[in-house]
């Protein structure tokens, strides 16, 4: 089976990265299949990203597709956990990849 698309965060993640994901973000957009999100090389998040998360996560499920945030370190994960993200439709955390369900 084909690997599914995927969005690598990787450092650091902030207000002053925002304008360099936004081409990966828009690629994620026009995925044809679930995209998972590998938060296992992220060191540090601010709420911008779990915004632009969300963000993703409405948009792709407007075409009935899902985000699966894989590998999130305790610190990122805290993050993700106190803004809600996990708790959206369409957002997964650390379940099976998409290829493996």
């Amino acid at each position: 089976m084909d690997k599914p698309p995927t969005l690598r965060c990787r450092g650091d993640e902030d207000r002053t990265t925002v304008g360099g994901r936004r081409r990966a973000l828009a690629r994620a957009l026009h995925a044809q299949a679930d995209v998972v999100v590998d938060l296992s090389e992220l060191d540090f998040a601010d709420p911008s990203l779990m915004l632009d998360l969300a963000m993703l996560s409405r948009r792709l499920r407007a075409r009935g597709r899902r985000i699966w945030l894989c590998g999130a370190q305790p610190q990122i994960r805290t993050l993700i956990e106190l803004v809600g993200l996990h708790k959206l439709p369409g957002v997964v955390l650390d379940g099976p990849a998409p290829a493996l369900a």
